[in-house]
């Protein structure tokens, strides 16, 4: 089993991205199953229904969410009815939409689980209870489990990989933007990588009008974050093999296309 995870979509140089690359990356790589964090999508701020459809149109089997999951109203009119769209699971029990769903390819069904950090994040539910929580429903079905958790200290997304090694088949890392290198197998199986990184602008800062981030960290004013309409974009993603039986990850390699780092599909 090959997933393909595709990190921050932000705004529409992100769409474009995936509109212009996930098909070639789906050829070359073959992927069982391909999951697209999509909470920026939408202007940088959370994600439309059309826009969601336009990501399952270009090849995506899964979408995930993150802390600005709500920040576009839209997704309260689809949210419940939308089977692939995931948000982070440890929100109060009340909170509409999923954060574990199910996804079967050529009859292997993959587990898919969303959480969210607490650690420079909004308060929410432990992100460690919910996952054994998840994990253990999602046992009855599968062996093999991805879990992308948005979080922001890499301290906290370190504890969730070792604490969950051994019980998923991965773990990896959403919300800061900045693809890492540490891509690997722990020792108990379960790949792991602390940021897959951002899909968008390539020379913003996080995906924003550099103009902006600066003149604030310069004034430490108020400073409105747009994403930049137009420049360079790049594409940021992860590859997994999975063993189909045990749910044990084989290897894991990142993926990174930009000017200078160009993708060459000949």
């Amino acid at each position: 089993m090959d997933i393909l995870f595709v990190g921050d979509v932000v705004g529409s140089p992100g769409r474009e991205m995936i509109k212009e690359y996930l098909p070639v990356l789906k050829r070359k790589y073959r992927p069982h199953i391909t999951i697209v964090n999509g909470e920026n999508a939408a202007g940088g701020r959370g994600i439309t229904e059309q826009i969601y459809k336009q990501f399952l149109e270009s090849g995506a089997n899964v979408v995930t969410l993150g802390n600005h999951a709500w920040d576009n109203k839209d997704i309260f009119e689809f949210i419940d009815t939308a089977k692939y769209l995931v948000r982070p699971a440890n929100f109060p029990e009340n909170t509409p939409g999923n954060g574990l769903v199910f996804i079967k390819m050529n009859s292997i069904e993959v587990a898919v689980i969303n959480l969210q950090g607490r650690t420079f994040m909004p308060p929410l539910d432990c992100p460690f209870n919910k996952a054994d929580e998840l994990i253990e429903i999602a046992k009855k079905r599968t062996n093999i489990i991805f879990v992308d958790f948005h979080a922001e200290a890499t301290s906290e997304k370190q504890a969730m990989g070792w604490y969950l090694d051994g019980k998923v088949s991965s773990v990896i890392g959403t919300h800061t933007h900045v693809q890492t290198s540490d891509n690997r197998i722990l020792p108990n199986g379960t790949a792991y990588l602390t940021d897959v990184g951002m899909t968008g602008p390539y020379d913003g800062i996080l995906g924003m009008e550099k103009e902006a981030v600066i003149k604030k960290f310069l004034t430490a004013l108020p400073s409105r974050f747009e994403v930049p309409k137009s420049g360079r974009k790049q594409l940021s993603a992860c590859l997994i093999t999975i063993d189909n039986k045990s749910g044990k990850a084989l290897k894991i390699k990142t993926i990174l296309i930009n000017d200078d780092q160009p993708m060459f599909t000949d």
